[in-house]
């Protein structure tokens, strides 16, 4: 078979080098401190038993959607979802995208046009950026959470763009940050797109079944669900299963429906992906004691933390130290694999460089005794 071209080789080669190479591991039986499955959900056997019941009780004994959802993959199971996932979120309307990157890459390659401007987090997702980049307005990075350098960024360019028309402005964030854990001030943010007459998008890829009564997200548990034009929600955390949706009006859902590449042009999921989506929503109006057990895991591992680890603040499911460089990380990382607790070190380039860091992620399903043992175990390791 032919070899890479030498300059793709030459990449690979640097990442060894700098300690950085991506491998990929199989499942193991280590305790989860590196899963996004917050709830449990993705591990429910009730869950995986009533979506199977759903699906036979609806004579769906398919195994594919046969074709994009324009086509001939829109079946009936996805209007039902998408009508619960809207009622659930307070929103008009909701667009299941096959997964939270094709969501954010559907949405912001096609919403904001030439001419307009694009001002977001400067620590947004991949997915957000890569969507960006795909897109024909101009766009600029504020600072992480900081809302005086993002009302300098309105203030200069409403007053560049004002005559003969005002571009449209879209402010891009995250309502919970996936590798520091924090989040933005939504409200001043809020604020601030009303004052400017901007066009507020929030990611909730992670307060998704963490946040709100009845997990509906941080958005909703703030009661700013009226003052946002979009969020982007995932089902791979903590609904345990896999997909996406977009959530705003009427309009925006066929907006999307017409232009979002992403979303025209790929098979849709299975009437199985979407029932288990269905089922999961079912699931998490119920799931008030995971949600409990969660934050009492979420205090406890913050008061278990040696005041000596440099640890990001947050209030969230994910949890960072700062250990600084590829090598040490890993190694601390394997250290702790090698007495049963799976966690994952983040390495440079995905982090700036200096800011690697182990990444904890906390379940309802830890145990004090885990958490516990696990910061024990890291307070030896790192001095």
């Amino acid at each position: 078979m032919k070899s890479l071209p030498k300059s793709l080789h030459q990449k690979l080669l640097q990442r060894e080098q700098n300690n950085a190479l991506r491998q990929l591991a199989l499942p193991n039986n280590l305790v989860d401190f590196s899963s996004n499955d917050y709830l449990g959900f993705a591990k429910s056997e009730a869950i995986f038993q009533q979506t199977h019941d759903l699906l036979v009780s609806r004579n769906y004994k398919v195994n594919g959607a046969t074709g994009s959802r324009l086509l001939t993959g829109n079946h009936s199971i996805y209007t039902e979802t998408e009508e619960f996932i809207a009622q659930f979120h307070q929103a008009e309307a909701a667009l299941i995208f096959n997964s939270g990157y094709d969501a954010n890459v559907g949405f912001f390659s096609s919403v904001p046009q030439r001419n307009d401007i694009i001002l977001y987090d400067e620590l947004s997702h991949a997915s957000i950026r890569d969507g960006i980049q795909m897109s024909l307005a101009k766009s600029f990075k504020f600072k992480h959470n900081d809302v005086v350098d993002l009302e300098n960024l309105l203030t200069k360019f409403q007053t560049a763009t004002r005559n003969p028309q005002p571009a449209t402005i879209f402010i891009i964030t995250e309502s919970v940050f996936s590798m520091d854990g924090d989040s933005p001030d939504l409200e001043k943010l809020v604020a601030l797109s009303e004052k400017h007459n901007a066009y507020l998008v929030i990611d909730e890829a992670h307060a998704i079944g963490v946040f709100g009564e009845k997990g509906e997200g941080l958005v909703q548990q703030l009661n700013l669900q009226n003052n946002v034009f979009a969020r982007i929600i995932t089902f791979g955390k903590a609904l345990g299963c896999h997909g996406a949706a977009v959530l705003g009006s009427e309009q925006l859902k066929t907006y999307l429906t017409n232009f979002a590449r992403s979303f025209i042009y790929t098979t849709g999921l299975s009437p199985h992906s979407v029932a288990t989506i269905f089922v999961a929503y079912q699931q998490l109006a119920k799931s008030q004691q995971e949600r409990e057990n969660l934050f009492q895991n979420i205090d406890y591992f913050k008061s278990c933390l040696p005041s000596s680890i440099f640890h990001l603040p947050s209030s969230s499911t994910i949890h960072s130290v700062v250990i600084p460089g590829n090598e040490r990380v890993k190694i601390i990382a394997q250290q702790l694999q090698q007495n049963g607790f799976d966690v994952k070190p983040i390495l440079s380039p995905t982090v700036p460089e200096g800011q690697e860091r182990l990444r904890f992620c906390l379940h309802s399903y830890n145990s004090q005794k885990e958490i516990f043992t696990v910061l024990d175990l890291l307070s030896t390791f790192v001095f």
